[in-house]
């Protein structure tokens, strides 16, 4: 077999869970019942943040929180300050994406 076959989790709730960790990429899936989400912190990669399901609250740097659907695509830059977060009562899930992988 060539391929490397990789289950999501199905659960809801509080999730973070590390699909592929190696030092090409890193795939993540998230998902963050109401009032849930990451604690602030810089990004140490290229983050490629997909939203499957319910809606994303997410302050980038100094700026107002903004908030995606749904079937969006965010791509943020190295070192930006990210505060995520589920403000709503549907359970937001994500891909997250980090390419490069980060070194540290």
């Amino acid at each position: 077999m060539v391929e490397q076959v990789f289950k999501l989790s199905g659960e809801d709730g509080n999730n973070v869970t590390k699909v592929i960790f190696d030092e090409n990429v890193h795939y993540l899936h998230m998902v963050f019942n109401k009032d849930e989400g990451l604690p602030e912190h810089f990004s140490n990669s290229n983050v490629y943040m997909t939203v499957i399901r319910g809606k994303l609250s997410i302050g980038l740097n100094e700026q107002e929180s903004h908030e995606y659907q749904a079937g969006t695509l965010l791509k943020i830059p190295f070192n930006t300050k990210m505060n995520v977060k589920n403000l709503h009562s549907d359970t937001l899930e994500l891909i997250v994406v980090k390419a490069p992988a980060p070194t540290k």
